[in-house]
């Protein structure tokens, strides 16, 4: 797996609502540097999504870079995608798993110390920690981790030698900060699209993250 600072979310609702066709979004992280993208379409048909992940894997493999599905193991496998994340009330990594096999990418997010604990006993290859701050782009139904929850979660992750992703509400002059208290990464959706340039933001974050 190919791990960087900055995991750009490609998600589709973010995206039409900013002007942007997710694949142009993409297209734009890649250029600014991204080399791991997930993609997160909640209201797209099976065969909407299968065809919009099957152009992202040919974009990601032209810039040797990563794409991962949310939530959907068959779709990701279907259109060769490199993984997938999943959450609390979808497949359980095992499960993914046998839909991957062992050379598949699996992300699990978590949002308490105990779901963190039971994460890293999973067959994963990252966990992801959040809502870090409040956000309005992705709602969890819990409550906002802060730094000092992302240092409990790194500290817990590196005990099983996995790396922690930091998602929700982070933006450009908080990401150091992520980083600072253990994070490996941070995933970001909405902040990516907030100045207008995509590409820019994605060279300013890996900047930021150093």
């Amino acid at each position: 797996m190919q791990f960087s600072r900055l995991n750009a979310i490609v998600d589709v609702d973010a995206a039409r609502r900013a002007g942007w066709r997710p694949e142009d979004l993409a297209a734009a992280f890649l250029a600014g540097g991204a080399r791991f993208l997930q993609l997160r379409a909640k209201t797209l048909s099976s065969a909407q999504l299968f065809e919009l992940a099957s152009r992202l894997v040919e974009l990601t493999r032209a810039a040797a870079a990563t794409l991962i599905v949310n939530d959907r193991a068959d779709i990701a496998r279907l259109a060769g995608a490199d993984g997938v994340h999943v959450g609390q009330d979808d497949l359980r990594p095992v499960d993914v798993r046998r839909v991957l096999g062992e050379a598949g990418t699996v992300g699990l997010s978590t949002h308490t110390v105990g779901q963190m604990h039971d994460a890293i006993r999973e067959p994963v290859s990252y966990v992801a920690v959040g809502p870090v701050f409040g956000t309005s782009t992705k709602a969890t139904g819990y409550s906002a981790v802060g730094l000092a929850g992302v240092a409990v979660a790194a500290q817990a992750a590196s005990s099983a030698s996995l790396p922690l992703v930091a998602i929700g509400g982070i933006t450009l002059d908080r990401a150091a900060s992520v980083r600072d208290a253990g994070a490996a990464a941070v995933a970001v959706i909405g902040d990516l699209l907030s100045a207008g340039d995509p590409e820019a933001r994605v060279r300013a974050y890996l900047q930021a993250l150093g």
